[in-house]
């Protein structure tokens, strides 16, 4: 936003063209509070099952001369909306010219068109636009699965990972038994392999119960009702063989074992629906940095919301420079700043040296190899995550009731993830005092990580 540009007090050095969001959005409210032409709009976003969720912000009036800034202030929002609750369907009560912004975004050729396109797959209907007056757009009306810490009889938790798969056999909240084995879902064409794999896991834990009676399933990606929506296991299966042999993968390896409760979860609510249980807390934001940005919530009730919660493609930077996704296409979103991604992009100017021939995690682990060598090239680099870090969750924060900031995945491990944790802090003790008084950021051990994960999962379904 030109016209509210905010320097931040800590610059990055290797990024300093960065513009937090939360900054410049503070800036544009500030002023909205001294402002006599100030004027509302509201917006929700249907999902499935009649749920959505709804948001009335203050703006400036179109005679203000600040209307380009709110266009860039409200297309952002919007975009963060979408990606944080999910929906097909965009109703918006407001002033013409960003209604026509938003219509004409959304649209085939245009900006978000990745994010319409993948909405509408997801939730099977033809993603939309539409003009309301302030009255027609309904209240939020949000799910709260009641799921998890069901620890009682013989239960079985799945994770699905992209490198590996791990099963655990849990016998009154006690796993009796548990598994690690290698897959490449990623780049199998062939449903039948990751089939052949499920099954595999599960039916070796159901060997070491006396029953089973419930499964719980913790992966990747989006799934509504137990269905496969999107995902990045499947990735690259073709489109015609995803509808005939995924989306209703997990019916087809629990019927192999008997009739029998299930229940599938993203993996990011599961990592914070066991951080909730390890800590015996809620509001809980879990965020793992590893191939992408995964992200789960678990609020204040200790229920998982229903939201997608796919911060990867939430923006968290208004710089005009800022890096494109190669995937959604769009600038500044959290997959660029708070993933293996993040380490690559900052290695450069650096002046560390990746071989192009390395793969993103190989790459990763030469910049964590350094750190652990007290390399200062490589410390910039995670103390500048911490950067991104301590300013996007501010942002965060406008969505989510957050008491406890969960952080793993591989780029969370070693040295380099404490002093992002550091400096993350330094930054919203500065910048956000009342913040900084009400979140913690914490990391469990390994152990946790593996066992909490494997019993939150089993615990998923109520008997």
């Amino acid at each position: 936003m030109k016209q509210f540009r905010k320097k931040p007090q800590y610059v990055p050095r290797l990024d300093q063209g960065f513009r937090p969001m939360a900054l410049e959005n503070a800036a544009y409210r500030e002023a909205l509070e001294k402002s006599s032409q100030v004027e509302e709009v509201k917006v929700s976003i249907e999902r499935n099952n009649g749920y959505c969720s709804t948001t009335t912000v203050k703006i400036f009036g179109e005679d203000s001369g600040y209307c380009e800034d709110t266009v860039v202030y409200i297309d952002r929002l919007v975009k963060s909306l979408l990606w944080i609750k999910g929906g097909y369907k965009i109703l918006f009560a407001g002033p013409d010219y960003l209604f026509q912004h938003l219509k004409d975004v959304y649209q085939k050729g245009k900006e978000r068109e990745f994010d319409a396109l993948f909405m509408g797959k997801v939730y099977g209907k033809e993603f939309c636009v539409e003009k309301k007056g302030f009255d027609e757009i309904p209240d939020s009306k949000e799910e709260e699965k009641k799921i998890g810490r069901n620890l009682d009889g013989c239960r079985i938790g799945f994770d699905a990972g992209g490198s590996d798969r791990k099963v655990s056999a849990v016998i009154d909240g006690e796993p009796i038994y548990s598994e690690e084995v290698v897959w490449h879902p990623k780049i199998t064409e062939d449903p039948t392999y990751h089939y052949q794999g499920i099954l595999d896991s599960i039916q070796r834990a159901a060997e070491k119960l006396p029953k089973v009676d419930a499964i719980g399933i913790s992966a990747a990606g989006i799934y509504i009702d137990n269905e496969v929506k999107a995902a990045s296991l499947f990735r690259v299966i073709p489109e015609k063989e995803f509808d005939e042999k995924v989306k209703k993968i997990f019916f087809e390896v629990v019927k192999e074992i008997g009739d029998i409760p299930f229940e599938v979860a993203n993996d990011g609510d599961v990592t914070a629906l066991a951080g909730a249980m390890d800590l015996n807390e809620n509001n809980i934001l879990g965020i793992a940095m590893g191939t992408s940005e995964a992200v789960g919530y678990v609020n204040e009730e200790g229920n998982i919301t229903g939201w997608l919660n796919e911060l990867a493609f939430v923006p968290v930077d208004y710089s005009e420079e800022a890096i494109v996704d190669e995937w959604s296409q769009d600038r500044g979103v959290g997959v660029s700043y708070f993933s293996q991604d993040a380490v690559i992009k900052l290695a450069p100017a650096a002046n560390i040296h990746l071989e192009e021939s390395l793969s993103p995690a190989e790459k990763l682990k030469v910049v964590q190899d350094l750190v652990e060598k007290e390399d200062p090239r490589a410390y910039e680099i995670f103390e500048t995550i911490g950067i991104y870090l301590g300013y996007s969750l501010a942002y965060y924060s406008d969505f989510y009731d957050m008491k406890k900031v969960l952080l793993l995945g591989r780029v969370m491990s070693g040295e380099g993830g404490e002093r992002m944790i550091q400096k993350a802090n330094e930054v919203i003790a500065k910048e956000f005092p009342k913040l900084y008084e009400k979140i913690t950021l914490v990391t469990p051990d390994e152990k946790a990580k593996r066992v909490g994960q494997s019993i939150a999962a089993a615990s998923l379904v109520s008997l």
